[in-house]
């Protein structure tokens, strides 16, 4: 619901959007603003540069409204970034971008944080500025303007929009948030520059202002006063950590329409093309009983019909079989549905899926990556050829007809060979589906890949977009069954997500200048144009391909080498070096620690046991 706070002028224009839903704020659970208060409360306001839909999909957005509702010297409300229609509709009425409880405008808040999900939603983050009355530049901002914060997966990798944050969270926002809410309200009537020194002196916040970035030439080095590399903040027990008492129930369809409840945090299994698998190590669980609590209290309060056991690898939750034998008969008695989002090509997870009628519905989707063995060793997949065979088969037998399956083109060491192997797999798939006497649809789908700072590959080139358009060409012209599908992600949008991927802080005058030009929902087809972006480097004077095409020296001085997530260069440097061996590093949490870096603080596997 809307709690009407200023005057809504928003609904007349509804009807003349693609999705008054997106803008009509109908929800069941949000809390109203807290009234009048002492002046040291701070207002928040969670901003999600992409779609309604898609931020409303975010666990974490959930969390930290809940957190941040419970602290008693802070409120929240909740913006997202306009479609192109309510852009347009905004500034013809000059109205200005509110957030969706009351339409206070960003500009009105304490403090607006984004979270850094994707690197094609920067410029989603000038739109929303900009509509929300607020300057791009952090050194433009006045006194009475908004603290700009940013967190989430990308704030690890700042440089490219670090000139238009004022600070950065970097890691655990359950951790940092409460902090930031004390200093900002101690601080309140104290001069921005003072309260941005005050911030960076918490733990974990990084404020791009008080950190020098000295070019030369690719290689960039960082000073400042203040201790450098900034350390990733994290929940070290898992156990018994914040999780929200109630959720927000969208009355309009969203990405995921679920019950989200995250299990456990971080992974271990080691991918080495895997940003999130390095920068939310190490891996911390909830108890079993706690999770069947959440699941109990979160389906009477919100109404939803589906469960979402969520993680970065669900399956490998240690007491997954006794969680879901101790949650069935709560589910099993209010008609809800249990969903696993991620599942192994393993038998032990088709088998699991099988029991969850939720995901007997449609297809199953699995992720070998890569077509051949070689190259899964390379990426430290841990798919082995028997594996991928008794997937199938299990898929198969199981009654499934439809299976989807996720490869990456343009890894390191990539062949020919390679490719074939793409193709391959998915042919052995429709054979297999055909031995089991399935009508079997088999849909194939590529992604190029971008290689990501803090992992191992950060020191690899990127493939060209001619590379990836040829590759992407070859494998359609090698499907000729109707039964199997093949679809390959556009390699101009891969491209710019490499650039930025690795990017410095030269990018931003890029950032604003193509949004001027017109960029807008970059992530989206419909919407994208790399002509923009390549106009908006060449007025720049920029070469793109200086970012993501060349390889890297071993000591090269990195954008990103003033933050610390926890795993070491030295680390990763190794597995680059066994990378281009076919070496495999198995999981530590079945192996030995293999000294990623966590270790040294406390790292639960590393000192052999689960907590």
């Amino acid at each position: 619901m809307k709690f009407p706070e200023f005057d809504d002028e928003l609904w007349p224009l509804l009807a003349q959007t693609s999705r008054p839903s997106r803008y009509a704020g109908c929800e069941w659970g949000p809390v109203a603003p807290k009234k009048g208060g002492k002046g040291d409360l701070v207002r928040f306001c969670l901003a999600f540069p992409d779609v309604y839909e898609i931020g409303m999909s975010y666990v974490g957005f959930q969390i930290l409204y809940s957190l941040l509702k419970k602290q008693p010297l802070a409120d929240v409300e909740r913006a997202y970034c306009p479609w192109v229609d309510m852009e347009h509709l905004l500034r013809s009425h000059k109205l200005p971008l509110g957030s969706i409880e009351t339409d206070r405008p960003l500009s009105a808040f304490d403090a607006v944080g984004f979270t850094l999900q994707y690197e094609l939603s920067f410029t989603n983050i000038l739109t929303m500025l900009n509509l929300g009355g607020v300057p791009f530049y952090s050194e433009e901002r006045k006194e009475q303007d908004p603290i700009i914060f940013a967190g989430g997966p990308g704030a690890l990798t700042p440089e490219p929009i670090a000139p238009f944050i004022d600070a950065f969270c970097l890691g655990a926002g359950e951790i940092l948030l409460p902090k930031m809410v004390a200093v900002l309200s101690e601080t309140k009537g104290m001069k921005r520059s003072q309260r941005l020194e005050t911030l960076a002196h918490i733990k974990g916040i990084y404020v791009p202002s008080l950190v020098n970035a000295h070019q030369d030439g690719d290689a960039v080095h960082f000073s400042s006063a203040l201790s450098l590399p900034i350390k990733r903040q994290i929940v070290e027990d898992f156990r018994g950590s914040f999780y929200p008492e109630e959720l927000i129930v969208p009355t309009a369809n969203v990405v995921h329409d679920r019950v989200p409840i995250e299990i456990f945090r971080g992974c271990s299994r080691g991918c080495r093309f895997c940003q999130a698998g390095i920068i939310y190590r190490p891996v911390r669980e909830r108890t079993v009983e706690e999770i069947v609590n959440l699941v109990s209290n979160l389906t009477n309060t919100s109404g939803w019909e589906e469960v979402g056991l969520i993680s970065l690898a669900s399956c490998d939750f240690s007491g997954l079989t006794e969680l879901l034998q101790k949650i069935e008969p709560i589910v099993n008695g209010k008609g809800i549905k249990v969903s696993l989002p991620s599942l192994r090509m393993d038998r032990f997870s088709v088998d699991l899926a099988a029991s969850l009628e939720v995901m007997r519905r449609g297809g199953l989707t699995f992720a070998p990556e890569a077509g051949t063995q070689r190259l899964r060793n390379v990426i430290n997949k841990g798919v082995s050829e028997e594996d991928i065979e008794y997937a199938l088969n299990a898929a198969f037998s199981h009654g499934w007809d439809r299976v989807k399956l996720y490869f990456m083109m343009g890894l390191p060491t990539e062949t020919e060979q390679d490719l074939d192997g793409i193709v391959d797999i998915a042919l052995h798939a429709l054979s297999i589906g055909k031995s089991w006497k399935r009508r079997t649809n088999i849909a194939v789908s590529v992604a190029g890949f971008v290689p990501k700072a803090h992992t191992p590959f950060q020191w690899e080139p990127q493939n060209s977009i001619e590379e990836l358009r040829q590759k992407g060409q070859y494998l359609k012209s090698k499907i000729y069954n109707r039964r199997i599908s093949l679809k390959y992600h556009e390699p101009e949008q891969s491209f710019l997500e490499g650039v930025f991927a690795r990017g410095d802080r030269r990018l931003a005058s890029v950032i604003a200048l193509a949004w001027e030009k017109g960029a807008r929902f970059d992530g989206w087809s419909e919407t994208f144009s790399l002509q923009r972006w390549f106009e908006a480097f060449e007025e720049k004077g920029i070469d793109p391909s200086s970012f993501n095409l060349r390889s890297r020296e071993e000591k090269e001085g990195f954008p990103w080498d003033h933050i610390d997530t926890g795993v070491s260069r030295d680390f990763l440097w190794r597995e680059r070096e066994k990378a281009i061996q076919g070496l495999l590093t198995p999981d530590c949490r079945w192996s030995h620690c293999h000294g990623c870096g966590w270790q040294s603080y406390g790292c639960q596997w590393s000192q052999g046991g689960v907590h």
